[in-house]
């Protein structure tokens, strides 16, 4: 239940004024349904939160997975997308049959699950004394409506001041269009609420909020320690090759996603089938959540061209370590070192945090044409080898190029590091997020 103690700091914050009170903010607690990974939602808080501590605010964290220390964790299991009775709503009001059309028994459950998320985030604030709220992706992506539609009510009723950071919005996904919930997407996904700052990651986005919502949204795009470069690799990590049960002369292609339909895979087992060179495809992370028939098609494809594809999402994680079966678990970044180029050709991304990792280790990349990409990196002078939506024999010649050719490849990356560290580095992300605070 609510406290007083709660209800009484918060109510006299309310009013019309969007502005955050740097003076006055000491507590900053993120929202989310997972805080836990490499999953690029997770991966971005964890780059706020330095710049937050780095200011001497404390951060603390609201989810139903998380990875953070306990002493700043307050962990519900109802908030996580993968929460039994979370999927089970999300399924029926995502149905394909619904036509638009919800039951009683489902509106209840949203509606309880919802109150119980509240009273969850009031004993959060209260416990931590939270004074400014972070909902990453909670109030985008209605994976977790009953959490939406919480964290709304709650910012309606504290006032507490609230910057709202949107990675991928529904109208995004094809997946998303036919619902039954439309009114919980128009209320909450996202809120329209005087005490929201909302941040996107790209001008495309901030676009279509501005169009579809009336909200106009501050740009905060995704970042990497550009101005510290990656530390060589230690000797942890020096037989990765050897673990993927590469030989000394192949090369090692790497994939650096998850195994979905909009990252476009069959156009990277392409690439190393017209290549004509010994190499091996690598996919680092597994499917997820999405299922795991394109995973299959992936397989028999690889097979029709004989292309080697790997998947190895067993032996890799954020912390290294050791499989039940006794083998070494490596980091992606482990994997990054001994890549020899990188291949990106998704079709959608609410940013591409695989490009800006590519050129963080200096890596040749391949990237589809997806429209961040068109409009806010590429004007930026970046250089990739280049397709649009399918291989092409000039993008073959110019990988088989940067493969050989070591000129050519030093100029690619040095220059694309050069941009990134300029555009996308923790020194932005710092005055962009002082800029809010104000």
């Amino acid at each position: 239940m609510v406290s007083s103690h709660c209800e009484s700091r918060y109510t006299e914050r309310a009013g019309p004024a969007m502005y955050i009170p740097y003076d006055k903010v000491h507590n900053i607690g993120f929202i989310s349904t997972r805080i836990a990974g490499t999953d690029g939602v997770s991966l971005e808080i964890e780059k706020w939160t330095r710049v937050f501590e780095k200011e001497r605010f404390h951060c603390f964290y609201f989810a139903g997975e998380i990875d953070r220390p306990p002493a700043q964790s307050y962990q519900v299991p109802a908030a996580q997308f993968l929460h039994p009775d979370i999927r089970a709503i999300f399924n029926a009001a995502f149905a394909c049959h619904s036509n638009g059309m919800r039951t009683r028994e489902l509106t209840n459950q949203i509606h309880d699950i919802k109150e119980h998320l509240k009273d969850e985030l009031y004993n959060f604030i209260d416990k931590f004394k939270i004074d400014l709220l972070i909902p990453e992706n909670a109030l985008t992506i209605p994976l977790n409506i009953p959490l939406g539609l919480a964290i709304t009510e709650v910012i309606a009723e504290t006032g507490l001041p609230t910057i709202a950071h949107h990675h991928d919005f529904f109208w995004e996904r094809q997946q998303f269009k036919t619902n039954a919930v439309w009114d919980y997407l128009n209320m909450a996904f996202p809120p329209h609420l005087p005490r929201i700052r909302h941040v996107v990651i790209s001008s495309s986005a901030d676009n279509q909020l501005s169009l579809r919502t009336g909200i106009s949204a501050t740009i905060v795009p995704n970042v990497m320690d550009f101005e510290n470069p990656p530390p060589p690799p230690d000797p942890y990590a020096r037989d990765v090759r050897q673990a993927l049960g590469l030989e000394p002369d192949e090369k090692l292609i790497l994939q650096p996603t998850r195994v979905v339909k909009r990252k476009g895979i069959e156009n990277a087992i392409e690439l190393v089938s017209r290549l004509g060179i010994k190499a091996r495809l690598i996919i680092s992370h597994a499917s997820g959540d999405e299922g795991h028939d394109y995973e299959q098609r992936i397989i028999e494809y690889s097979r029709r061209l004989n292309v080697n594809t790997l998947f190895v999402s067993k032996i890799i994680n954020e912390h290294r370590g050791t499989t039940p079966d006794g083998r070494k678990i490596y980091t992606l970044q482990d994997i990054y070192h001994h890549a020899d180029f990188i291949t990106y050709p998704s079709t959608v991304e609410g940013f591409g945090n695989a490009f800006l990792e590519a050129v963080y280790f200096k890596k040749p990349i391949l990237v589809n044409r997806y429209s961040i990409y068109t409009f806010d990196i590429r004007p930026k002078g970046f250089t990739a080898v280049e397709i649009d939506g399918y291989v092409t024999e000039e993008a073959v010649e110019q990988t088989r190029t940067l493969l050989e050719d070591s000129q050519a490849r030093e100029d690619m990356v040095e220059n694309n590091y050069m941009l990134a560290r300029q555009f996308y580095s923790y020194e932005v992300l710092h005055k962009k997020l002082m800029n809010l605070m104000v």
